[in-house]
């Protein structure tokens, strides 16, 4: 058992939906930082860009521009990545929305737009990149990681309908994907992260001392906790971690 190399992500690719911020930029870094090559990707790339630059101190990385939210746009990511790269050893469905409104006034468009992007999006992406997913099972078992979310999973005070159950049929879904896929040696798993200081997370980012009140570890997350479980579930320490999702959320959902 040789623990040196357990966690290395040395010679793999990875690709990251909305990884130029976020939580998807915290994976981007942890994955180079274990010697992955990787691809971000996102609909701004002014903005995929600026983040490739400045990760690009960590390692090797390469910005990518597309819109998952439809399949022809999923399509398009894949065919751009398979222009650069011949298999695909790590895919992070981590690019997602939400939206808030109450009961009475809650629009459709807030639903098809949350619900597209959060369940629909990792459905078909992965979908598409099958083909290259497979190509890696030579070398190691590749790994599709959804992000999905603490909402997922217990009741929040927000009235988010259609994240939350986004969320909760994307924590199904990879159960599902995972049965699927598992006999190719493709493995599938997901991450529900908690309150983490992001874009998506205004609560936690602005007002992180409130929200820790609530958490029974007294704090929000860091990017070290949420890298700690990306790192975890793409590299060999994780191969045998099938349809689960990993709960990084400091305590919370058992304090709701």
């Amino acid at each position: 058992m040789d623990l040196t190399k357990l966690f290395s992500l040395k010679g793999r690719t990875a690709l990251i939906t909305g990884g130029s911020r976020g939580i998807g930029r915290m994976i981007a870094q942890a994955y180079l930082v274990q010697g992955a090559r990787v691809y971000i990707s996102g609909r701004d790339l002014d903005g995929c860009d600026h983040a490739a630059a400045e990760l690009s101190k960590f390692g090797e990385v390469f910005a990518l521009r597309a819109d998952v939210s439809t399949f022809d746009g999923a399509q398009e990511l894949s065919n751009a990545y398979a222009k650069r790269e011949n298999s695909l050893d790590i895919l992070v469905n981590n690019a997602g929305t939400a939206w808030g409104a109450p009961f009475d006034e809650f629009p459709e468009t807030g639903w098809d737009k949350v619900v597209d992007l959060n369940l629909k999006t990792p459905f078909f992406l992965t979908q598409c990149l099958a083909p290259l997913l497979r190509k890696a099972v030579a070398q190691n078992l590749p790994k599709v990681i959804n992000i999905a979310s603490v909402d997922g999973i217990s009741v929040g005070p927000r009235e988010t309908y259609s994240y939350a159950a986004s969320k909760a049929g994307l924590i199904q879904l990879t159960r599902l994907m995972a049965l699927r896929l598992a006999p190719e040696r493709i493995v599938v798993s997901a991450i529900a992260p908690g309150a983490f200081a992001t874009d998506l997370n205004k609560s936690a980012r602005d007002h992180g001392d409130d929200v820790s009140a609530y958490i029974p570890l007294g704090r929000i997350g860091t990017p070290e906790d949420i890298a700690g479980a990306a790192v975890y579930l793409a590299s060999r320490a994780g191969d045998y971690v099938v349809g689960s999702t990993l709960i990084v959320d400091g305590g919370a959902t058992h304090a709701r």
